[in-house]
């Protein structure tokens, strides 16, 4: 589909991508890996046209749509959200123009066994079966369900985007994008400005995708559920694996480990070939087996060991000092802001040691409840206190707006150290890989994975018994975010987190509150138990807002004729029968649609896809058995 040639970037001297050539398929589902500055965003700024290499070429076909997600972009204004979502539609009408100019085409050839009639043909069909997809449902429901599972609510469908924030415009851009349905979809950090439940939303929306995938993402689950191919940019090339990103990191680590092992062989091989040369050079006796040498040695294909990129952060926090059992405790909060309550009635307590997350929509209160901890923010009502001797260090979300963009990244440090921490500065930097001139430099030339391992930094310069961490692994590469992982997890103080990272959160913290629709709820365990608890009503929440029409049957007429006959039911029982009703069509359509692919997979043919079949009929047993222990659990409270 798009092949990328001989591709090099060069600026001032260096190559950022040197001579680097792969091909994207039409199914691919490529995560781009590498670490912070190796050459990711630019990748994908070529592979779509918006900068040109300074040698090589990226060949597209004409007809090969893409779809790009910058990390950071413009967003219109002057629209609602509903109304710049459904902008998105206005190329089905393109869609349609080229299916009747390919049309118009083929009727005038003759050249019917023809390449180029032959791509017309598979060009027409696959606008057809996208046109088809696309007209399953009508736009506005699309786009509605697309912004739901995006995180919106239908009560933010009227609202002005330029009352949004730059997360929530990211949003409507990703949704107008996926309803697009482009044949590339290049996605550089998607879930930057995603809650956990938005994530997993768009995890299923993409491996259901029909056309090819490029991302970037610092998200190891992400990329492991979503992902079948891992391109790797180190050091200007590039290496191609066709696996996801976990399996990746152990062949890299094979073939690395397999290509050293065979050239430290040849080079003792090597080693004891020359010395015999030099024994033996001058013997008449071995002429003829020092010159065979010497021929094989000029034959001899040389092993290389591919340079690696070993800079790695060594992260260790300070010891901490002892704080009071209780490190903070509200009863009864009101946060929010003048004229706003964001959420009410929570009641808070995180003990010495606990390592504690705050997670939940945007919009919600994670980072008031952090402003509040600080003190930066003075409660609506209730009570807010900190414990005994407790020393925070905090690490605010936006770096860009707190880092100060005139100082040095040395400066940056140098402001606010006191004491005998200011002779280790140079090694505090040298552990977030500032080193040399590196130090030198302005804040505001920073990448947002520098002025990140910055801000970290700054919380070294004092034992701080509690952190508190407002997205703290946002812009960090995996690597950096595993070292960060696990200096958390042998930090002997208090940790609140404030993070959408699912893999960085698992094993992390064993308590979360959960910030969801003005209230904070507190779940004991780890991320998976509280996924797991959620996905359901997720997915729930979705159907009630557009469930698929059903057919009446006479017994579900009969049953609820009988229904509407009783006039004392009360409301709550008629919402109740209702989604018994619905959800016993639900679980109909799913049995029937799985006794279909266990019949094919019984006898499965050469065009079948045991796989992809396999998938389905279990994603449809998941929603059933979900379906079926709801229907159980409303016909108990009805029968009560």
């Amino acid at each position: 589909m798009i092949s990328v040639v001989n591709l090099t970037v060069s600026f001032g001297g260096f190559n950022l991508l040197d001579d680097i050539s792969f091909h994207i398929s039409e199914r691919d589902r490529i995560g781009l890996v590498g670490k912070n500055g190796a050459g990711k965003s630019t990748l994908m700024k070529i592979i779509c046209g918006q900068q040109n290499p300074t040698s090589g070429s990226v060949d597209r076909p004409a007809h090969v749509t893409i779809g790009y997600l910058p990390q950071i972009m413009e967003h219109a204004e002057g629209r609602t959200v509903m109304e710049e979502t459904m902008t998105a539609f206005g190329k089905s009408n393109a869609m349609e123009a080229e299916i009747e100019a390919i049309n118009e085409e083929l009727a005038l050839r003759s050249d019917y066994e023809s390449e180029e009639y032959m791509s017309l043909i598979t060009r027409l069909n696959d606008l057809n079966d996208r046109l088809a997809v696309d007209s399953g449902e009508p736009p506005a429901v699309r786009a509605g369900k697309t912004l739901l599972g995006l995180g919106f609510r239908d009560t933010d469908f009227d609202r002005p985007t330029r009352t949004l924030s730059q997360g929530w415009n990211m949003r409507i851009e990703l949704a107008k994008i996926l309803l697009q349905s482009p044949d590339l979809l290049l996605l550089d950090e998607p879930t930057n400005h995603l809650d956990i439940e938005s994530i997993e939303w768009l995890e299923d929306y993409l491996r259901n995708y029909r056309g090819a995938i490029m991302m970037v993402s610092h998200d190891r689950r992400f990329l492991d559920n979503v992902t079948n191919r891992t391109v790797e940019i180190m050091l200007g090339h590039i290496y191609d694996y066709k696996v996801s990103y976990t399996p990746y990191v152990q062949l890299r680590a094979e073939r690395m480990a397999t290509q050293i092992a065979a050239y430290e062989n040849q080079q003792r091989m090597i080693e004891k070939t020359e010395d015999f040369i030099a024994r033996f050079r001058y013997k008449p006796t071995k002429s003829n087996q020092v010159q065979s040498r010497i021929k094989a040695l000029e034959k001899l294909d040389r092993i290389e060991v591919d340079e690696t990129d070993r800079s790695t952060l060594t992260v260790k926090f300070p010891p901490a000092a002892r704080s009071g059992d209780v490190v903070f405790n509200a009863v009864d909060l009101k946060a929010g802001y003048p004229g706003k309550v964001v959420f009410s009635g929570a009641d808070i307590q995180i003990k010495r040691g606990e390592k504690v997350a705050f997670i939940g929509r945007n919009g919600e209160g994670k980072t008031t409840m952090m402003r509040i901890i600080m003190g930066e923010l003075s409660p609506l009502g209730g009570e807010a206190r900190t414990g005994h001797n407790v020393s925070i260090g905090y690490y605010a979300q936006n770096q860009e707006d707190v880092l100060d963009r005139n100082e040095t990244v040395f400066s940056t440090l140098d402001r606010i150290a006191v004491g005998d921490i200011r002779t280790k500065l140079r090694d505090i930097l040298a552990q977030f890989l500032f080193k040399g001139e590196d130090i030198d430099k302005k804040v505001s030339v920073l990448s947002g994975g520098e002025r990140a391992r910055l801000g970290m930094a700054k919380l070294m310069l004092q034992p701080y018994n509690v952190l508190a961490l407002d997205e703290p692994t946002n812009h960090m590469d995996i690597r950096s975010k595993d070292i960060l992982k696990a200096a958390l997890k042998s930090f002997d103080g208090t940790l609140i987190a404030v993070s959408h990272d699912r893999d960085f959160l698992e094993g992390l913290v064993d308590k979360l509150y959960e910030f969801r629709d003005g209230h904070v709820k507190e779940y004991l365990g780890g991320v998976s138990d509280f996924l797991a608890k959620r996905r359901i009503e997720t997915l729930q929440d979705v159907e009630r807002h557009y469930p698929t029409a059903v057919c009446e049957t006479p017994a579900k007429t009969a049953a609820r004729t009988e229904f509407n006959a009783r006039k004392t039911v009360s409301r709550e029982e008629k919402k109740i029968r209702s989604r018994i009703s619905y959800l016993e069509d639900r679980i109909e359509k799913a049995e029937a649609k799985m006794k279909e692919i266990e019949a094919v997979l019984s006898a499965p043919s050469e065009k079948d896809d045991v796989m992809e079949l396999t998938r389905s009929y279990l994603e449809l047993k998941r929603d059933s058995d979900a379906f079926t222990e709801e229907w159980g659990e409303l016909l108990t409270k009805i029968d009560n």
